[in-house]
């Protein structure tokens, strides 16, 4: 007697078992249908790749390089390849307007904009390293990883005029950049980030406050970027400051 209510209650238990297991692979395979987090996507986070900026000022690190910044949420830019990213293909994606005053607007953290149907947010973060990691933004955020365009915004803050001096940039892959309004740096074709892989014609860094703006497109693989200033020695210039919050 004892022996068959073991049994039975056993067959119970299988059945309470496997129709559990059921249930949790139809919620997976209904929330990568829509879109939604799975349970294994629901742990992701930026960290430790990046922290939210403060409202304390940021210098540059110890090699110059800029990790603060406002990245907007990827713009869908599905590419099979990066073999396409010559100057023209670039420069029409870039040029396509995908929000209003995307080429002027200094926006806020938690500021949104509209992108065809979706609503895209900004985020004001610091990088733990010298590159900002582009995929790990994505994908800490549950968004595209690949075929995507990055939008990144930061003010540099400078206690006097530096004349002479030159914007670096890296990237991976394809990517613009425009200081104070006009195209400084142009990466173009597939390419992995490389500091320093592409550097400005002599600029001027106003005193006071001073704009970069870039964009970035990758198909598959990797996206990140590494932006600093250097002098007309080729020193990195780390007497700057970046300041997001109030601007």
């Amino acid at each position: 007697m004892r022996e068959g209510l073991s049994i039975k209650m056993l067959r119970k238990l299988v059945t309470i078992a496997t129709s559990a297991l059921l249930a949790t692979l139809a919620f997976q395979v209904v929330s990568n249908a829509t879109g939604m987090p799975t349970t294994k996507d629901a742990g992701r986070t930026l960290a430790p790749y990046f922290t939210p900026a403060t409202p304390v000022s940021k210098k540059p690190d110890a090699d110059g390089f800029l990790q603060r910044w406002l990245l907007l949420e990827p713009i869908s830019k599905p590419n099979r390849t990066n073999t396409v990213f010559t100057d023209s293909y670039v420069r029409n994606a870039f040029n396509t307007e995908y929000f209003p005053n995307q080429f002027t607007a200094i926006p806020h953290d938690g500021n949104k904009v509209k992108v065809g149907d979706q609503e895209l947010a900004w985020h004001a973060l610091d990088s733990a390293n010298f590159d900002v990691k582009l995929f790990r933004f994505a994908y800490g955020l549950n968004k595209p990883t690949y075929g995507v365009i990055f939008w990144a915004v930061t003010v540099v803050n400078s206690p006097r005029e530096i004349q002479n001096a030159r914007l670096a940039v890296g990237s991976n892959a394809a990517s613009i950049w425009w200081f104070n309004g006009k195209e400084t740096v142009d990466l173009f074709t597939d390419r992995r980030m490389v500091m320093d892989d592409v550097v400005s014609k002599r600029l001027t860094i106003n005193k006071g406050r001073n704009v970069i703006r870039g964009a970035v497109i990758n198909g598959p693989g990797l996206s990140d970027f590494c932006a600093r200033f250097i002098d007309e020695n080729g020193d990195p210039i780390k007497s700057l400051t970046l300041d997001l919050a109030g601007k």
